[in-house]
């Protein structure tokens, strides 16, 4: 996670544990009949694609001519002693085997490139090892030797042809004549033993199939060779030439072990054996999520430096400086149309507008202003106006009296001119009162903007003077006027408090 290291450490992976069982032949001198095996092993991965293998088992094949020999010099020495010399005979054996070897087992199919993980893994193996073998020939009943003679009598005689009994006949025969003692040892190898039986050095091959039944267990079907040094697995090396003279073959006999078995995963916090996962998922996942590669910091262009980046700018040619929205445009706080950069009002009441280019707006004398102007000049009114100037009008949407941020941007422009102006009062007028819906939610305007000014801004409440349900004005709009000289309540109870508004 340093950066130290472009690749990942390799995972801990467990250690597998397999049994298995099945059909056990060897291919020799004599007919295979149908055999069994067991066997052990333990298997570790050294990598994705190549582990180890250590395998020890126990075999039992079995073997039987249905065509028959003939007695010579060999077999009488080994296997048939008292039988005539170049009688009939059928050679059979029984093979009794152990062997532990060690094997290289490859991988087949856990690199995929276009999914993360297999039901079922394919592999091959080769390997060495050593097999003990101990073999027998079921020859006697009891002490005599067997009377073949009426096994391979021939059909025929006389003017006829001779002709041998056919393969299942010669089978059923041999059945009722022999019993299953295999008594006699066959010949075996001289040389090293253990346990008293041969000892010879084999070389493994084969391979298999495993399918994934959970992250621990899994099922596999696999079919082994072993090729021992020797031809006597069978206990037969002599190919008949004649009766008194044998030839020795110049093959090995070979063992053949089909099997199905399962196989466990062992270790508390480790991961699945190596060759169930894909090598290729880390690098695939720091792709799609990295965790460990050095990104680079992104280059995002913006031609006109206002902040947003050109494929989101909406106005890609504001000038530098100028205040934008989050689509690039240029602000227009009081949206006279002239953006705030040029604008020389930045705050023109709704009623001063339309502005001239500068952004300055024309506001029309209030009636208010008439009136007492007209009193001032008919002397019933002797006092003046303050200079306040003009005061905006705060605008409202809907049935709302929730006062928006550029309303309350308004209100601070209009509380520090009643900070600089001590002497001003100021008439908060709301409009439209046509019923009680209406009165109400014109009152409620007019106190919305008045406790904010009081509350937030700090001005004295004494200072306004409560209006609402005026007419000749826009029912969404509380008009701010100079009230210096005006009489009015500073504030009025509420016409229908169960219509009143909250937000």
């Amino acid at each position: 996670m340093a950066n130290n290291y472009a690749f990942p450490a390799k995972p801990r992976n467990k250690w597998e544990i397999g049994i298995k069982g099945g059909y056990a032949s060897i291919a020799g001198d004599v007919r295979s009949r149908p055999g069994f095996g067991g066997a052990l092993h333990v298997r570790k991965a050294l990598g994705y694609v190549f582990s180890l293998r250590a395998e020890f088992g126990y075999y039992q094949a079995k073997g039987l001519n249905w065509q028959p020999g003939n007695v010579n010099a060999q077999t009488i020495k080994y296997q048939y002693a008292g039988l005539p010399l170049g009688s009939d005979m059928f050679y059979n054996y029984k093979s009794t085997m152990y062997d532990g070897s060690i094997q290289g087992v490859f991988t087949l199919n856990n690199i995929r490139f276009h999914k993360a993980k297999s039901g079922f893994n394919m592999y091959g193996f080769v390997g060495v090892g050593g097999l003990v073998y101990d073999v027998k020939v079921n020859a006697r009943n009891g002490s005599n030797p067997y009377d073949f003679s009426t096994i391979v009598a021939k059909y025929g005689g006389g003017t006829e042809p001779y002709k041998y009994k056919d393969r299942k006949d010669i089978r059923k025969d041999l059945k009722d004549l022999m019993d299953d003692s295999y008594e006699t040892p066959a010949e075996r190898d001289k040389g090293p033993e253990l346990g008293g039986k041969p000892l010879k050095p084999t070389f493994v091959m084969g391979g298999g199939v495993q399918f994934r039944l959970s992250k621990t267990i899994s099922l596999a079907i696999e079919d082994r060779v072993t090729v021992a040094k020797t031809d006597l697995l069978d206990g037969l090396q002599w190919q008949e030439n004649s009766v008194t003279n044998p030839a020795l073959t110049p093959d090995k006999d070979i063992f053949n072990f089909a099997s199905v078995g399962l196989n466990f995963n062992i270790g508390a916090k480790s991961v699945e054996p190596l060759w169930w996962l894909n090598p290729l998922d880390y690098a695939y996942n720091e792709i799609n999520a990295p965790r460990h590669m050095k990104l680079p910091k992104p280059v995002l262009d913006d031609a006109d430096g206002d902040g947003i980046t050109d494929q989101f700018d909406n106005e890609p040619n504001t000038p530098a400086g100028a205040p934008v929205d989050s689509h690039g445009v240029s602000r227009d706080t009081d949206g006279d149309g002239v953006p705030d950069y040029k604008d020389k009002e930045l705050i023109t009441p709704t009623q001063c507008q339309p502005v001239d280019a500068d952004g300055v707006g024309k506001c029309p004398e209030p009636e208010c202003c008439k009136e007492l102007r007209d009193l001032i000049n008919s002397g019933s009114f002797n006092k003046t106006k303050c200079n306040i100037g003009d005061l905006p009008s705060i605008s409202f949407k809907g049935k709302t009296v929730v006062l928006s941020k550029d309303a309350k941007a308004l209100l601070a422009s209009v509380a520090q001119k009643m900070k600089d102006n001590p002497d001003c009062k100021i008439a908060v007028v709301g409009y439209c009162a046509t019923n009680k819906t209406e009165q109400q939610l014109s009152w409620d305007r007019v106190n919305s903007v008045i406790n904010h000014l009081v509350e937030k801004e700090g001005i004295s409440a004494d200072r306004f003077i409560f209006k609402y349900g005026e007419m000749n004005g826009d029912c969404n709009t509380v008009d701010l006027r100079d009230g210096t000289g005006e009489e009015g309540p500073t504030s009025v109870p509420a016409p229908h408090p169960n219509l009143r508004r909250r937000g």
